[in-house]
């Protein structure tokens, strides 16, 4: 384990901060807090904090070209334009007749839009009914796959010829990878890219860094993970939260590490006051990818 430092650079106590994203235009990193249904915008400049309220829970979201987002919301795919507050339906189901809410997402190199779902009740062991949807840039929605207890850790390599995604459930606890087709959004070729039960953290939110390595926030195990493309663990460092859950490579230089973390449900006992706080560090050597926007109409 390699410690470093890091800083909590807003002590936010969001029940659960998720899907982090840098905006290199704004130089801002977008956030949220999914039960609360917050959207977050952060400026490492001065540590400030901007957010709005979307009423219903948000797990995750796409920047645009225009300068918008599109978010996963329970009630489907809305654009979101943060300097106006107009809020647009684009489409998708309501998962909450399903009993679910979108929890993780991705954006693939021609800008298609993935949101994983898990279910509301805790029931994820009898019910592995956790789905992919995609969204594309004209607004086309499909159901990718299902299967998953707790769908999480998405990601695309630099080259966008792999996909990942994992399941965080206890009992569960793998990433896979697929062979990913940019031209026709096939998925193909699933396989284990890492099983992490000898790790000490579970798969959570995912990111690639420049070099195609992925990093994994590991949720209850104190740690984020450098995975090799080989599926290699070749680095753990210890952050000072149970729960980190999302990882985002920012800053001017793409070399500076923001990481989410959950504020609830730590372990008894553990000293973490600024468990739901929003952290950052680097890495010497490290740099990442921006992600793809979505290019709406």
């Amino acid at each position: 384990m390699i410690t470093l430092p890091v800083e909590c650079v807003l002590d936010a106590k969001a029940k659960i901060g998720e899907g982090a994203i840098w905006c290199s235009v704004k130089q801002r990193l977008y956030w949220v807090d999914i039960p609360a249904g917050i959207l977050h915008r952060f400026n490492p400049s001065d540590n400030t904090n901007e957010s709005w309220e979307m009423g219903e829970a948000l797990g995750c979201f796409s920047l645009t070209q225009r300068g918008t987002l599109v978010l996963a919301l329970v009630s489907g795919f809305h654009e979101f334009n943060p300097e106006t507050g107009e809020k647009t339906y684009l489409g998708g189901p309501d998962v909450s007749e399903f009993k679910q809410q979108f929890n993780d997402g991705s954006v693939d190199q021609r800008g298609r839009f993935y949101a994983g779902t898990m279910r509301t009740n805790g029931d994820h062991v009898n019910d592995p009914s956790g789905t992919m949807y995609s969204i594309t840039s004209d607004l086309e929605v499909n159901k990718v796959m299902s299967g998953f207890h707790i769908l999480n850790g998405m990601a695309f390599s630099p080259d966008g010829k792999t996909a990942y995604v994992s399941d965080s459930f206890p009992t569960v606890r793998t990433i896979w990878a697929y062979d990913y087709d940019l031209d026709d959004a096939a998925w193909s070729n699933k396989r284990v890219f890492l099983d992490t039960n000898g790790l000490a953290g579970r798969p959570d939110g995912g990111a690639m860094d420049s070099e195609g390595c992925y990093w994994m926030a590991g949720v209850s195990g104190w740690e984020l993970v450098r995975i090799t493309p080989e599926g290699k663990v070749d680095m753990e460092i210890a952050m000072p939260v149970e729960k980190p859950t999302r990882i985002a490579f920012g800053g001017p230089n793409m070399d500076t590490l923001f990481v989410t973390s959950l504020g609830f449900d730590v372990t008894e006992g553990t000293h973490q006051p600024q468990a739901g706080g929003l952290f950052a560090l680097q890495v010497p050597g490290v740099t990442g990818v921006e992600l793809p926007r979505m290019n709406l109409a």
